[in-house]
C-alpha cells in the first residue's frame, strides 16, 4: 500500500437534490454515477431526495447506494416546497444518524439542496454545491433566482463546483462569489452504454438526429426553421426528432406545411435506455440550444460516433474537440450551412470513423476521473474552519439589507429550533444508522460492472446491458433476507 493511499481521507457524504431516480435527466445521472464512484473508493455516500409516488422511505440501489425518499410536497417541475424550518427535523436526524461530514447539493432549481446546505452550516457541517445551469441577468425569473436564492444560499457554502468555465464565470457573477472557492469539473458519461454501430453508420441513408426537450431554451424554434431548408437542399436526408414539449405542435405544423411526413420522424418522449438505439440510426447530431452550461447530449452523440453540429453558446465550445463538432451562432441560415457541410462530408465519406471517435470520448469523459477531482474539492472544503453563527449572519447582511434581513430572520428561527431539538433529541442519543453489509451487495454481473473498464465498440457489443435500470430494494426487504 502506498503512502498516498494510507493518507487518503474518507468522508461521510450526503448528496442532496430534488432530482434523482426514478426520474431521468442530467442531474440525476450525475448524482448516480458520482455516488457510485465515491462508494468504489471507500467513502460512505447517501442520497437525499423527495418521494416519487410510492417510492418513499429508505431504499437501496443495486450497487448498495442508500437513498432517503422524504415525504416532502412537490409543487412545480419536480421541486419540493421550500419550508426550511419544516425540513430541519428530517435533515438533522439523517445527518446525525449517518454521521454526515459533508453535504453536497446539486442544481440551482433544487429547493432541497439549498435547504440541506442552509441547515448544514447551522449544524457545523461542511457544504459543497454543484451548479448545472446557466442563467441570464435581465429577465425577472433570473433576477429572482440570482438575488433571492443563489446569492444568499451560497453565502455560507464552503466550495462550489461548476461544469464548465463559462458556467463558473456565470455563477461567480450571479452569486457574488470569490472565484477562488469555485472549481470547474465537467460532467461525464458511461461510454459503455453509448457505443457506435458502424453497420448503421455506413449503411443507413444520411440521417440527422435531434434529442432534447422541445422548448424555447433548447432551440425548438431554430429547429423548425432549419429542417425545411435542409430538406430542400438535400432531397435524401432524413430527420429523427426525439423529445416532447410545448413546441412539438409547431414541429408537427412545419412537417404538415412542407409535406415532410416521410422524412421527419417525431418520436416523442424517449426512455433513457432507448437513447443510444436512436442515436446510432444517424450520422449527424444537431443541437440548437440557446443556453447551455454543459451539453451532455452532444457527448452521448459523439460517443455513438456521430458528428455534432451545434450552436456556439454557453459552455458548449469547451465540451468537444474541433474535429468532433461544428459550431455556429444560433442563426438559422448559419446552422443550415453548417449542416449542409456536414452532410456533404458524410456523402463523401469524410466524417471521422465512429469507433475511433468513441474511443477518444472514452478517454476524455471518465467517471472515476471526475470523482477523483471532486474528492479534491471535498478535501479543500473539509479544511475550511467551521463558521460561527455570527459570522454567517454577517455574510447574509453583506449581500444586501433587503433579503438579508429575511435570511437572518429565518436563520435565527432555525438556530432557536435547532437548540430546542438538541434539548429534546440530543445528538449523542442518535445511534449510528445501519448500513447494508458489503457482502450483501448484489453480485449479479448484469447489474454490477467495473467503473474502471475502458470499452471499445467491439467490447460493448459483446457485453452490453439492455436492462440498465437502477433497481431498488427497500431497506426492510434487505434486512429480512
Amino acid at each position: 500500500m502506498t503512502d498516498s493511499s494510507l493518507k487518503k481521507k474518507l468522508f461521510n457524504i450526503a448528496l442532496v437534490s430534488d432530482f434523482f431516480c426514478p426520474n431521468a435527466g442530467g442531474v440525476e445521472t450525475h448524482i448516480y454515477f458520482l455516488a457510485q464512484c465515491l462508494l468504489e473508493v471507500g467513502h460512505k455516500v447517501i442520497v437525499i431526495t423527495h418521494a416519487y409516488g410510492d417510492r418513499r422511505g429508505i431504499r437501496y440501489l443495486s450497487n448498495g447506494l442508500k437513498v432517503y425518499y422524504l415525504p416532502f410536497v412537490v409543487v412545480y417541475n419536480g421541486c419540493s416546497l421550500a419550508t426550511i424550518i419544516g425540513s430541519l427535523p428530517w435533515l438533522r436526524k439523517i445527518f446525525l444518524r449517518e454521521r454526515i461530514q459533508l453535504i453536497h447539493g446539486h442544481s440551482t432549481f433544487s429547493s432541497m439542496a439549498h435547504e440541506a446546505m442552509f441547515n448544514g452550516w447551522l449544524m457545523g457541517i461542511k457544504t459543497v454545491f454543484t451548479d448545472h445551469s446557466l442563467f441570464g441577468f435581465a429577465d425577472a425569473s433570473a433576477i429572482l433566482t440570482n438575488t433571492l436564492v443563489l446569492q444568499y444560499s451560497l453565502a455560507n457554502v464552503d466550495r462550489v463546483i461548476c461544469v464548465s468555465y463559462t458556467s463558473k464565470e456565470n455563477t461567480v457573477l450571479r452569486g457574488k462569489l470569490d472565484p477562488r472557492k469555485v472549481f470547474t469539473i465537467p460532467n461525464a458519461i458511461e461510454t459503455r452504454f453509448f457505443y457506435p454501430d458502424p453497420k448503421q453508420f455506413f449503411g443507413n441513408p444520411t440521417t440527422v438526429i435531434f434529442l432534447g426537450r422541445l422548448v424555447y431554451r433548447k432551440g425548438a424554434d431554430l429547429l423548425c426553421a432549419i429542417i425545411p431548408k435542409v430538406c430542400a437542399r438535400h432531397p435524401h436526408v432524413r430527420f429523427i426528432v426525439g423529445g416532447d414539449g410545448p413546441k412539438r405542435l409547431e414541429l408537427e405544423e412545419m412537417r404538415e406545411q412542407y409535406h415532410l411526413h416521410n422524412r421527419v420522424t417525431l418520436l416523442g418522449t424517449l426512455p433513457h435506455n432507448m437513447v443510444r438505439e436512436v442515436l446510432v440510426q444517424g450520422q449527424i447530431f444537431i443541437n440548437t440550444s440557446l443556453t447551455e452550461a454543459f451539453c451532455m447530449s452532444i457527448v452521448e452523440a459523439a460517443s455513438c460516433g456521430l458528428h455534432v453540429v451545434s450552436t456556439r453558446v454557453g459552455g458548449i465550445p469547451e465540451v468537444l474537440p474541433a474535429e468532433f463538432i461544428t459550431l455556429e451562432d444560433p442563426v438559422p441560415e448559419l446552422l443550415v450551412d453548417a449542416l449542409s457541410d456536414a452532410i456533404c462530408k458524410r456523402e463523401k465519406n469524410q466524417l471521422m470513423d465512429p469507433v475511433k471517435k468513441h474511443e477518444a470520448i472514452s478517454d476524455m469523459y471518465y467517471w472515476p476521473d471526475i470523482a477523483k477531482r471532486t474528492e479534491v474539492v471535498y478535501e479543500d472544503a473539509m479544511r475550511q474552519p467551521t463558521p460561527r453563527w455570527r459570522r454567517g449572519l454577517k455574510k447574509y447582511a453583506d449581500q444586501g439589507i433587503g433579503f438579508g434581513i429575511l435570511y437572518i430572520t429565518v436563520a435565527l428561527i432555525n438556530m432557536l429550533f435547532l437548540k430546542i431539538l438538541e434539548v429534546f433529541d440530543p445528538p449523542e442519543a442518535n445511534a449510528m444508522a445501519d448500513d447494508i453489509p458489503k457482502s450483501r451487495k448484489t453480485s449479479d454481473p448484469s447489474i454490477h460492472f467495473s467503473l474502471r473498464a475502458r470499452t471499445t465498440s467491439r467490447a460493448c457489443s459483446v457485453n452490453r446491458h439492455p436492462n440498465f435500470e437502477m433497481r431498488l430494494r427497500s431497506a426492510a426487504k434487505v434486512t429480512s433476507n
